[in-house]
Protein backbone atom coordinates (compact mmCIF):
# COMPACT_ATOMS: atom_id res chain seq x y z
CA UNK A 1 0.00 0.00 0.00
CA UNK A 2 1.34 3.45 0.49
CA UNK A 3 -0.46 5.22 -2.60
CA UNK A 4 -0.64 9.11 -1.97
CA UNK A 5 -4.18 9.60 -0.05
CA UNK A 6 -6.65 11.76 -2.10
CA UNK A 7 -3.60 13.71 -4.28
CA UNK A 8 -5.68 15.42 -6.81
CA UNK A 9 -5.48 14.66 -10.44
CA UNK A 10 -5.32 17.29 -13.00
CA UNK A 11 -8.15 17.54 -15.60
CA UNK A 12 -6.66 15.45 -19.18
CA UNK A 13 -7.42 12.97 -21.27
CA UNK A 14 -5.87 9.62 -21.04
CA UNK A 15 -3.76 10.41 -24.18
CA UNK A 16 -2.25 13.48 -22.56
CA UNK A 17 -4.33 15.79 -24.77
CA UNK A 18 -4.42 17.91 -21.82
CA UNK A 19 -6.06 21.36 -22.06
CA UNK A 20 -3.22 24.39 -22.01
CA UNK A 21 -5.73 26.62 -20.84
CA UNK A 22 -8.13 28.17 -18.41
CA UNK A 23 -10.65 28.39 -21.55
CA UNK A 24 -9.78 24.97 -22.65
CA UNK A 25 -10.38 23.09 -19.13
CA UNK A 26 -13.97 24.77 -19.48
CA UNK A 27 -14.23 23.17 -22.80
CA UNK A 28 -13.39 19.76 -21.69
CA UNK A 29 -15.37 19.99 -18.43
CA UNK A 30 -18.27 20.19 -20.95
CA UNK A 31 -17.69 17.79 -23.13
CA UNK A 32 -16.83 15.22 -20.21
CA UNK A 33 -20.29 16.43 -18.60
CA UNK A 34 -21.80 16.37 -21.58
CA UNK A 35 -20.49 12.40 -22.12
CA UNK A 36 -21.51 11.86 -18.77
CA UNK A 37 -25.56 12.87 -19.20
CA UNK A 38 -24.92 10.55 -22.65
CA UNK A 39 -23.04 7.54 -21.39
CA UNK A 40 -25.55 7.34 -18.57
CA UNK A 41 -29.09 7.82 -20.52
CA UNK A 42 -27.96 5.62 -23.63
CA UNK A 43 -25.06 3.85 -22.59
CA UNK A 44 -22.07 3.66 -24.72
CA UNK A 45 -23.53 1.80 -27.80
CA UNK A 46 -26.05 4.27 -28.50
CA UNK A 47 -24.10 7.03 -27.70
CA UNK A 48 -22.02 9.20 -30.57
CA UNK A 49 -19.75 11.88 -30.26
CA UNK A 50 -22.26 14.26 -32.17
CA UNK A 51 -24.44 13.98 -29.38
CA UNK A 52 -21.95 14.27 -26.88
CA UNK A 53 -20.69 17.51 -28.88
CA UNK A 54 -24.40 19.16 -29.62
CA UNK A 55 -25.22 18.84 -25.87
CA UNK A 56 -21.57 20.11 -25.08
CA UNK A 57 -22.31 23.07 -27.29
CA UNK A 58 -18.85 22.86 -29.11
CA UNK A 59 -17.90 22.16 -32.56
CA UNK A 60 -17.56 17.91 -33.68
CA UNK A 61 -13.72 19.60 -34.57
CA UNK A 62 -13.69 21.10 -31.10
CA UNK A 63 -13.70 17.37 -29.73
CA UNK A 64 -11.08 15.61 -31.65
CA UNK A 65 -8.62 18.78 -30.32
CA UNK A 66 -8.97 16.64 -27.04
CA UNK A 67 -10.06 13.07 -27.67
CA UNK A 68 -9.13 11.00 -30.83
CA UNK A 69 -12.29 8.52 -30.53
CA UNK A 70 -15.54 7.85 -28.32
CA UNK A 71 -13.37 5.09 -26.52
CA UNK A 72 -10.90 7.41 -25.93
CA UNK A 73 -13.51 10.04 -24.19
CA UNK A 74 -15.28 7.19 -22.32
CA UNK A 75 -11.69 5.95 -20.99
CA UNK A 76 -10.92 9.86 -19.78
CA UNK A 77 -14.83 10.17 -18.02
CA UNK A 78 -14.23 6.76 -15.80
CA UNK A 79 -10.83 8.32 -14.71
CA UNK A 80 -12.74 11.86 -14.27
CA UNK A 81 -16.00 10.17 -12.60
CA UNK A 82 -13.61 7.92 -10.27
CA UNK A 83 -11.76 11.43 -9.08
CA UNK A 84 -15.03 13.16 -8.18
CA UNK A 85 -15.84 10.28 -6.27
CA UNK A 86 -12.67 11.04 -4.58
CA UNK A 87 -13.14 14.56 -4.23
CA UNK A 88 -16.66 14.39 -3.21
CA UNK A 89 -15.70 12.39 -0.26
CA UNK A 90 -12.16 14.10 0.68
CA UNK A 91 -13.78 16.87 2.93
CA UNK A 92 -14.26 13.87 5.37
CA UNK A 93 -10.82 13.54 5.92
CA UNK A 94 -10.25 16.90 6.95
CA UNK A 95 -13.37 17.53 8.91
CA UNK A 96 -12.59 14.45 11.42
CA UNK A 97 -9.25 13.43 12.78
CA UNK A 98 -10.33 9.79 13.69
CA UNK A 99 -10.33 7.06 10.86
CA UNK A 100 -13.67 5.32 11.49
CA UNK A 101 -15.54 9.15 12.56
CA UNK A 102 -14.12 10.22 8.91
CA UNK A 103 -14.95 7.04 7.09
CA UNK A 104 -19.10 7.50 8.65
CA UNK A 105 -18.90 10.73 6.65
CA UNK A 106 -17.28 9.77 3.61
CA UNK A 107 -19.57 7.37 3.36
CA UNK A 108 -22.48 9.37 4.09
CA UNK A 109 -20.89 12.16 1.34
CA UNK A 110 -20.30 9.71 -1.24
CA UNK A 111 -24.31 8.71 -0.84
CA UNK A 112 -25.43 12.43 -1.58
CA UNK A 113 -22.79 12.27 -4.73
CA UNK A 114 -24.54 8.72 -6.00
CA UNK A 115 -28.06 10.45 -4.92
CA UNK A 116 -26.66 13.50 -7.58
CA UNK A 117 -24.88 11.50 -10.24
CA UNK A 118 -26.86 8.36 -10.61
CA UNK A 119 -25.59 7.22 -13.78
CA UNK A 120 -22.30 6.60 -12.46
CA UNK A 121 -23.46 3.09 -11.58
CA UNK A 122 -24.16 2.63 -15.31
CA UNK A 123 -20.92 4.49 -16.99
CA UNK A 124 -18.50 2.39 -14.03
CA UNK A 125 -20.34 -1.08 -14.76
CA UNK A 126 -20.39 -0.71 -18.74
CA UNK A 127 -16.67 0.37 -18.42
CA UNK A 128 -15.58 -3.78 -17.03
CA UNK A 129 -16.23 -4.13 -20.93
CA UNK A 130 -15.63 -0.93 -22.64
CA UNK A 131 -12.54 -0.36 -21.20
CA UNK A 132 -11.53 -3.62 -18.47
CA UNK A 133 -8.40 -1.61 -17.54
CA UNK A 134 -9.83 1.73 -16.29
CA UNK A 135 -13.04 -0.41 -14.92
CA UNK A 136 -10.14 -2.15 -12.45
CA UNK A 137 -7.99 0.95 -12.05
CA UNK A 138 -11.28 2.70 -10.73
CA UNK A 139 -11.48 0.09 -7.76
CA UNK A 140 -7.91 -0.85 -7.28
CA UNK A 141 -7.49 3.03 -7.02
CA UNK A 142 -10.10 3.45 -4.19
CA UNK A 143 -9.21 0.30 -2.27
CA UNK A 144 -5.26 1.99 -2.27
CA UNK A 145 -6.99 5.37 -0.77
CA UNK A 146 -9.13 3.21 2.12
CA UNK A 147 -6.06 0.80 3.22
CA UNK A 148 -3.66 3.87 2.85
CA UNK A 149 -6.04 5.06 5.78
CA UNK A 150 -6.78 2.06 7.86
CA UNK A 151 -2.75 1.99 7.98
CA UNK A 152 -2.43 5.12 9.05
CA UNK A 153 -5.05 4.55 11.72
CA UNK A 154 -3.47 1.38 12.72
CA UNK A 155 -0.04 3.48 13.74
CA UNK A 156 -2.23 5.59 15.42
CA UNK A 157 -4.24 2.76 17.21
CA UNK A 158 -7.75 3.94 15.93
CA UNK A 159 -8.12 0.24 14.64
CA UNK A 160 -6.97 -2.84 15.80
CA UNK A 161 -2.83 -3.40 15.82
CA UNK A 162 -2.81 -6.84 14.96
CA UNK A 163 -4.52 -5.89 11.72
CA UNK A 164 -1.76 -6.55 8.79
CA UNK A 165 -1.38 -4.98 5.66
CA UNK A 166 -2.64 -8.08 3.93
CA UNK A 167 -5.79 -8.04 6.68
CA UNK A 168 -6.50 -4.32 5.80
CA UNK A 169 -6.22 -4.43 2.14
CA UNK A 170 -9.29 -7.17 2.81
CA UNK A 171 -10.97 -4.95 4.74
CA UNK A 172 -10.31 -1.94 2.53
CA UNK A 173 -12.17 -4.36 -0.25
CA UNK A 174 -15.06 -4.95 2.17
CA UNK A 175 -15.38 -1.47 3.32
CA UNK A 176 -15.53 -0.77 -0.81
CA UNK A 177 -18.07 -2.81 -1.85
CA UNK A 178 -19.97 -2.58 0.91
CA UNK A 179 -20.45 1.53 0.27
CA UNK A 180 -20.80 0.52 -3.56
CA UNK A 181 -24.13 -1.21 -2.95
CA UNK A 182 -25.35 0.72 -0.41
CA UNK A 183 -25.11 3.71 -2.94
CA UNK A 184 -26.85 1.38 -5.26
CA UNK A 185 -29.73 0.29 -2.77
CA UNK A 186 -30.16 3.81 -1.07
CA UNK A 187 -28.95 6.39 -3.42
CA UNK A 188 -29.82 5.04 -7.03
CA UNK A 189 -32.99 2.84 -6.48
CA UNK A 190 -33.98 5.01 -3.40
CA UNK A 191 -33.37 7.98 -1.44
CA UNK A 192 -32.93 7.35 1.45
CA UNK A 193 -31.27 9.64 4.69
CA UNK A 194 -27.91 8.93 4.14
CA UNK A 195 -26.20 10.16 7.42
CA UNK A 196 -28.61 7.31 8.95
CA UNK A 197 -27.10 4.65 6.40
CA UNK A 198 -23.87 5.44 6.97
CA UNK A 199 -23.75 5.67 11.18
CA UNK A 200 -25.40 2.24 10.84
CA UNK A 201 -22.69 1.24 8.26
CA UNK A 202 -20.02 2.47 10.26
CA UNK A 203 -20.75 0.25 13.57
CA UNK A 204 -20.77 -2.66 11.61
CA UNK A 205 -16.65 -1.85 10.95
CA UNK A 206 -16.36 -0.07 14.65
CA UNK A 207 -17.43 -3.27 16.37
CA UNK A 208 -15.57 -5.48 14.00
CA UNK A 209 -12.35 -3.92 13.75
CA UNK A 210 -12.18 -1.03 16.70
CA UNK A 211 -8.67 -1.15 19.20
Amino acid sequence: MGAKVDEQTPLGAADGKSPRTPRGERTMRKILDAAREEFGERGFGDTSIVGITQRAGVALGTFYTYFDSKEALFQALVRDMSGQVRDAAAPAFNEFPHALDAARRGLELFLEFAREYRNIYRIIDEAEFVDPAAYREHYETTVTRIAGRLIAAREKGEVAADLSDEDIEILAWASMGANVFLGLRYSVWDSVDAARVAAVANRMFRKGISA
